[in-house]
């Protein structure tokens, strides 16, 4: 550390030899911004507004006819995907053929993709269903498609409580948009 750095971090506690990693988007996530108020689909559900946007503006990698592929807002590793149908429907059992036929070819084209964009050594494919299951958003089905790799569990998230992902998630949804198998 300089001085002017001393200087400057003045006041909020004794200086030390630790670096600060910075992680300001997250206190939406932790302060729950942007949550649904209620279970309806009128009440809030970013899965439900997110396909009114533009394909870049909601982060989304792929549409099909019942279901689409987006990025996480607050992912686990870079490229975490979520597929989720259009319908507002909150239990996979609720899904008809159709939707449970899209929601199974996204999640495999998603693997695919993944794999050739980032070279992800292997998956965590799985959904939340409710909210004592682990589900941020229990109102609307959505699967999550998180690729990992070899040694990306680090000391980041297990003491710092911190992800670090090394590329913005407009860049990653390019090229996994890119990466994505044609039809």
């Amino acid at each position: 550390m300089t001085e002017s750095d001393h200087e400057e971090q003045y006041g909020v506690g004794e200086p030390d030899q630790f670096q600060r990693l910075w992680t300001p988007h997250r206190m939406a996530y932790i302060k729950g911004e942007s949550k649904p108020t209620g279970a309806g689909a009128g009440d809030g559900c970013p899965f439900c507004e997110i396909p009114k946007m533009s394909d870049e503006d909601g982060l989304i990698v792929r549409r099909g006819n019942s279901a689409f592929a987006v990025l996480n807002l607050y992912p686990y590793n870079s490229g975490h995907l979520m597929v989720c149908p259009y319908r507002h429907v909150a239990d996979y059992t609720e899904l008809d053929d159709a939707e449970t036929a899209e929601v199974a070819r996204l999640t495999q084209d998603a693997i695919t993709a993944l794999r050739k964009a980032s070279g992800a050594h292997g998956f965590n494919v799985g959904m939340n269903l409710g909210t004592v299951a682990g589900a941020g958003i229990a109102a609307h089905l959505h699967q999550h498609v998180v690729p990992r790799w070899g040694g990306d569990t680090n000391f980041m998230p297990v003491i710092g409580q911190t992800k670090v992902l090394p590329q913005l998630l407009r860049e990653t949804r390019q090229i996994i948009a890119d990466a994505w198998p044609h039809d």
